[in-house]
């Protein structure tokens, strides 16, 4: 059953996961009127990814990151054919939260501590390098495939091939 209670710690996480979104959209200089969008985005990709990884649902950080960048790559398409600018606008600023920072900190410090003479550890500090690293390139990877497949899939024109079909003046002949 899901938690109600938990909610709220969701909401508040979707909240800084939006500003971070928008943050990210000022700093790519998007325009301005796609600003509020970005923030919808980065605020449906921090509802989405931890909903999903609530322990009443239970999903893993790859899985709950796919599903929250497929949720944006789907939204992003109407709203690009709206506002008539390319959905890697309010794409990419809206999941770059989802950018596992940790892991690849882990991951790197992992690296680094393997380097050190202790010889013990080694085989420990191994596993859990590799565990950080997979968890970090898997996660990159749904990103990546989650924000592009959905362009690809569903998009038959581009934002400025429908642009100029719309202005196109016909003439029965």
């Amino acid at each position: 059953m899901f938690d109600l209670s938990a909610l709220l710690p969701v909401l508040f996480k979707a909240f800084w996961c939006g500003l971070a979104a928008l943050g990210f959209g000022m700093l790519f200089n998007s325009p301005k009127r796609a600003l509020v969008f970005i923030f919808g985005g980065g605020f449906l990709v921090g509802l989405v990814k931890f909903i999903l990884m609530l322990p009443s649902i239970g999903a893993g950080i790859i899985s709950a990151s796919f599903i929250a960048a497929v949720a944006v790559g789907l939204a992003s398409i109407p709203i690009a054919h709206a506002s008539q600018v390319p959905p890697v606008i309010f794409s990419i600023p809206s999941v770059i939260p989802l950018v596992p920072g940790v892991f690849a900190y882990r991951t790197m410090m992992g690296l680094m501590r393997m380097a050190l003479p202790n010889g013990n550890e080694a085989s420990e500090k191994l596993a859990s390098t590799f565990q950080n690293g997979a968890i970090t390139l898997f996660v990159i990877m749904g990103i990546a495939l989650g924000v592009a497949l959905p362009m690809h899939i569903l998009r038959k024109k581009t934002v400025k091939g429908m642009a100029s079909f719309r202005n196109r003046k016909f003439k029965l002949q």
